[in-house]
């Protein structure tokens, strides 16, 4: 029977007995901060455990005091606030003790805004601010929300860029902001306090592009694409956030045509009747903020059908490990290392040295066919020194990649294939990708094939087994086809 003690996130279980497992030096940190969320709180059928969640709150404030442990930390306080306003706000009477309690936490965040993190962290801050300034009445409530309203629209005009994007350039993220600004405007139109009715315009008209943006950058399967930190599992659904919006009113446009092309973020959509690509030609993110960021540039994630094919690895943990230093690599991507190097310096958990800046150089557009020519220099600033540009040439069943390299050097295109979709070999320069005995499509390369073992990470904790194409060329020049492409919607 399901305990108080008994919790599960990111995949992994664990339990809260004493008061010291709320700060297990075990656990990962990004699990205990889960911990201290409280999402569950904000669960559609949160009703059906009134008691449970009644129960843990008491739990957290007899066993976390004043700015000690985890759970005092600036971003679980954030995320946890919301959540406790929202409960504590459709229940029959409020409880002293939890209001108390939330003020305590506000004012502590107030003494330690996340300035020195900015991006998503600072934003859900301001959220969390904002949410409680509505909700208590009196003592320094006022000053909360004002300040919490003053720094979110500086963080708005700041972290959403004029397509749409959110600007760390994490699909992920960019659904977690998108779900925090609904939820802002839902605030402003449910309390009606003047302050946020004031805000509307502005929220509701980046909202509107966030939405169209969001739609351009998910797949077939109405999930998201894995470019930079990205995960299925830590935001909401993509068609929850939708209905979200819809309920709000909120009038948006959804993307439709051959090609769509997110200037100010550096992603483009082909769509064509049997299959979509979602097309990398951007800069890292910020550069003040490339922690999310992976040496992804030029890669490309591709749907046939309903069916992902070709998929970027993912994301499965966070913290300083080898192995999230891997999944950040230019290898784990589908895309061109050079030398052994990668397009971004990416190191330890979240950090970035030298990094690529791309250039989306053509995009042309015909009957049946799109074509796409971006470039980075993210190689230039290493050693040897050298630009790669790569072509994508869409037409209704073939996608021709032309990776080109400004030198002739020893280079790999790496090519990843997703779980569910088996690979035959037809010849040394030749594949054939299959699912259920269905042909989904054949590759072939002026260079031999190889095909190795690999892991794609579709949620935080778990990694699953799949294939990687592996084509080494020296000459500066690759030619690979997807070909005879067909799956019936």
């Amino acid at each position: 029977m399901f305990s108080i003690t008994d919790v599960k996130f990111l995949n992994k279980a664990g339990t809260i007995k004493t008061p010291a497992d709320w700060n297990c030096a075990s656990k990962p940190k990004l699990w205990l901060y889960n911990l201290h969320y409280f999402d569950d709180l904000s669960s559609q059928d949160a009703a059906k455990r009134y008691t449970l969640h009644k129960d843990f709150i008491e739990k957290w404030i007899s066993e976390n005091p004043p700015c000690s442990g985890n759970g005092w930390e600036p971003y679980p306080i954030s995320l946890r606030l919301v959540n406790w306003v929202k409960w504590c706000s459709v229940q029959p009477e409020a409880t002293p003790k939890y209001l108390q309690s939330m003020l305590e936490q506000a004012n502590v965040l107030m003494q330690q805004l996340e300035y020195h993190i900015l991006g998503n962290h600072l934003f859900a801050n301001a959220k969390a601010l904002t949410f409680v300034g509505a909700y208590l009445q009196g003592e320094n409530s006022g000053k909360l929300l004002a300040k919490g309203i003053k720094l979110l629209n500086e963080e708005l005009d700041e972290q959403f860029l004029s397509d749409g994007a959110h600007f760390e350039l994490s699909p992920m993220y960019h659904e977690i902001l998108l779900w925090d600004l609904l939820e802002l405007i839902d605030l402003a139109m449910t309390s009606k306090r003047v302050e946020l009715l004031d805000c509307l315009p502005k929220w509701t008209g980046i909202a509107r592009k966030a939405l169209k943006w969001l739609s351009s950058i998910i797949h077939t399967d109405g999930e998201v694409s894995f470019f930079n930190d990205s995960s299925i599992g830590i935001a909401m659904k993509p068609h929850q956030i939708f209905a979200y919006a819809n309920k709000l009113e909120l009038a948006h446009t959804e993307v439709k045509g051959q090609l769509v092309t997110n200037k100010a973020s550096g992603y483009s959509r082909v769509s064509l009747a049997n299959y979509s690509v979602i097309f990398d030609h951007a800069n890292v993110g910020p550069d003040y903020l490339p922690g999310h960021a992976h040496a992804d540039t030029l890669s490309f994630e591709l749907s046939i059908g309903d069916l992902r094919v070709f998929v970027n690895s993912g994301t499965s943990l966070y913290g300083t490990s080898q192995e999230r230093v891997r999944q950040r690599k230019t290898a784990a991507h589908n895309t061109v290392s050079v030398c052994g190097l990668d397009s971004s310096q990416v190191w330890t958990g979240f950090r970035v040295a030298k990094r690529a800046y791309a250039k989306l150089e053509k995009s042309i557009i015909n009957e049946n066919s799109v074509k796409l020519v971006a470039s980075h220099n993210g190689y230039l600033q290493q050693s040897p020194k050298v630009k790669h540009t790569r072509e994508l040439q869409c037409s209704l069943d073939s996608v021709i990649i032309r990776d080109m390299l400004s030198k002739q050097l020893p280079a790999c295109f790496h090519l990843h294939l997703h779980p569910d979709v088996d690979v035959i070999k037809l010849s040394e320069k030749e594949l054939k990708i299959t699912k259920d005995d269905e042909v989904l499509c054949l590759i072939s390369s002026s260079e031999p094939i190889n095909l190795k073992e690999s892991t794609w990470h579709p949620e935080f904790g778990k990694s699953i087994a799949n294939k990687k194409i592996e084509i080494e060329f020296t000459n500066g020049t690759l030619r690979t086809v997807i070909k005879q492409i067909k799956r019936d919607s």
